[in-house]
């Protein structure tokens, strides 16, 4: 259960401490310091609301007219000076809070772009929705922590003004004050502990739920296709079944809570009567005393309340927290290389691909798909890697390009910068058709013609007219097909013009024509093509064929002697062909 505990105090720090401590500390600091100043400010009016309102109710008991008039004219003016103020402070918080989430969120995407953390996270099933936890958890994170801290300081600078005006009315209502939000404070954290892991579950239930339903949206097609309505119907309102479940939960303990907050609240309205009014009584005291303590007391208890009042509050708070720094801490995660006793493909950079006694281990350990592999790539000569399906030929291009990086060997490549990858679905970006053609680079020197010349290589020369223009911004994953998605990131990949191309499948949705008129333009720019597939077709593309058995076993025979589905392993394993 997740508690109000040492790490979750270590994790809010974790979290809050760097903008504090970052080139922007001073304008943060800066805002603070005008907030605190307001805060005083606000108190300082409060108490002299106090003083005027038992002077005003002892005024008005008495008919002391003059009094009673200027009693009213510094309660107008004290609006008068305290609006401004509160508006003011109402801005400045916002206005830091909205900083704050700039800074933070910048600062975890700067991590989440880093080293391809981004890619380990989301295959990593102890972390649910990093969208969400960077777009709403991050914001609510600032916020809430920002109105707390304003809060307990607040609640520090009205206990230290009131208490001494208290005091000096009844010490008696010192101690009971102090005693009362004691005992407050205790009963609620007891009954109200189990909020913090009901709002962390809440917070991933509908978290889940949100994605479900985005799910769907994404997939729309293929649903229809396969008429599968009813089970993703299911499949959504299981996941909302889920989040209501827990959130009745939720609300049930927050009705308990609720009975001792309510009651607490209802409490203190008699407590100041009950003991002022013997003292008003013996003429020790005036009539305005009453108003005074009843206000100084409500001040004192808000102040030491922060537990009671604002628990729900707080235990949503600590389970934002926990979702957070959970997240920023996978993100955090070092290296698996500088791990000590860890299996690490090393990865070295060279003129060349080759790949040196590689063993290639799923990233959860549950499978080798390949032993002690060794085959070289050399520039200007080429690779298809083949086998059957399952046999570990898309992961061994994750293991070339330092995705899957579990197992043993090494892998000698170019600078990634170097390589250009296709999969069998390409990647299409937000944004226009000229930004799809230059992804992910951003050239300038490229005109308008240089770009109708590749689009029509690919045979997509009307494309342009039908999209709008080269700068018309949509959503090309939907508005293309799986075919003419391909074509353009072969337009993308002749653009790019990299040392090495390797190609996942790359043209499985285009017919034999247009497969072979884009092999043969790709070989044509000196890149070297490694390829991944299933087509006989693409054999004669590529020198070598490198393939997988299925079984941790391979082989690399020349092209000319490759036949697919004919099992041709011998008693030893071939050497190793550059």
């Amino acid at each position: 259960m997740h508690q109000f505990n040492r790490k979750l105090w270590q994790s809010f720090l974790s979290l809050a401490k760097p903008y504090w401590f970052s080139k922007e500390r001073k304008s943060a600091l800066g805002h603070l310091g005008i907030l605190l100043l307001l805060l005083i400010g606000v108190n300082g009016l409060n108490v002299v609301i106090n003083y005027v309102a038992g002077s005003f109710m002892t005024a008005l008991q008495e008919k002391d007219q003059p009094v009673f008039y200027r009693m009213l004219w510094i309660y107008f003016s004290v609006f008068a000076v305290g609006t401004p103020m509160v508006v003011l402070y109402s801005y400045v918080h916002d206005r830091l809070g909205m900083k704050w989430r700039q800074w933070l969120t910048n600062h975890i995407l700067d991590k989440y772009f880093k080293n391809r953390s981004y890619y380990r996270i989301n295959n990593d099933s102890r972390i649910d929705n990093p969208d969400e936890r960077i777009a709403q958890d991050v914001n609510a994170f600032c916020k809430m922590a920002l109105s707390f801290l304003l809060v307990f300081i607040g609640s520090v600078i009205t206990f230290c003004s009131f208490i001494t005006i208290l005091w000096k009315i009844s010490t008696l209502l010192v101690l009971i004050v102090v005693s009362y939000a004691l005992c407050g404070t205790i009963v609620t954290f007891l009954l109200g502990r189990r909020l913090v892991g009901l709002n962390f579950n809440q917070l991933k239930k509908e978290a889940d739920f949100r994605y479900g339903l985005i799910h769907v949206r994404n997939n729309t097609e293929s649903i229809a296709f396969y008429q599968g309505e009813e089970q993703e119907k299911e499949q959504v309102k299981r996941r909302f079944s889920d989040a209501i479940w827990n959130f009745n939960l939720l609300i049930g303990w927050t009705r308990n809570l609720g009975f001792v907050t309510t009651g607490y609240n209802y409490a203190i309205v008699l407590i100041p009567a009950l003991i002022i009014a013997p003292l008003y009584f013996a003429g020790t005291v005036e009539f305005g005393v009453f108003t005074q303590a009843d206000m100084a007391f409500g001040q004192i208890l808000t102040a030491l309340s922060l537990v009671v009042t604002s628990f729900n509050d707080l235990s949503n708070f600590a389970a934002v927290v926990n979702r957070l720094s959970g997240f920023t801490e996978a993100l955090d995660q070092p290296d698996r290389s500088k791990v000590p006793g860890a299996k690490v493909i090393k990865t070295i950079e060279g003129e060349q691909i080759a790949l040196d006694r590689l063993t290639l281990i799923t990233p959860n350990g549950e499978r080798v798909l390949v032993k002690d592999l060794s085959v070289k790539v050399a520039p200007g000569s080429g690779l298809l890697i083949a086998g059957p399906s399952g046999s570990g030929k898309s992961s061994l291009l994750r293991g070339m390009a330092g995705l899957w990086d579990n197992g043993e060997g090494s892998v000698l490549r170019p600078k990634l910068s170097e390589i250009m990858f296709l999969p069998q679905r390409p990647y299409m970006i937000l944004g226009s058709l000229r930004s799809q053609l230059l992804y992910p680079h951003n050239r300038s020197d490229l005109t308008e013609a240089d770009l109708r010349a590749v689009l029509a290589a690919v045979n997509l020369s009307g494309l342009p007219e039908r999209v709008g223009g080269f700068d018309n911004e949509l959503n090309f994953a939907d508005m293309l097909s799986l075919g003419e998605q391909q074509r353009l990131a072969f337009a993308r990949l002749l653009l790019a013009s990299p040392r090495y191309a390797i190609l996942d499948e790359a043209t499985s949705a285009l017919d034999v024509v247009n497969e072979e008129k884009l092999y043969k333009l790709l070989l044509t720019t000196g890149t070297t093509v490694i390829s991944v597939g299933h087509r006989p077709t693409l054999v004669k593309y590529h020198p070598t064929v490198l393939e997988l058995k299925g079984d941790t076993s391979w082989r690399v025979i020349p092209a000319a002697d490759y036949e697919p589905g004919r099992d041709r392993f011998g008693p030893e394993t071939p050497p190793a062909v550059s």
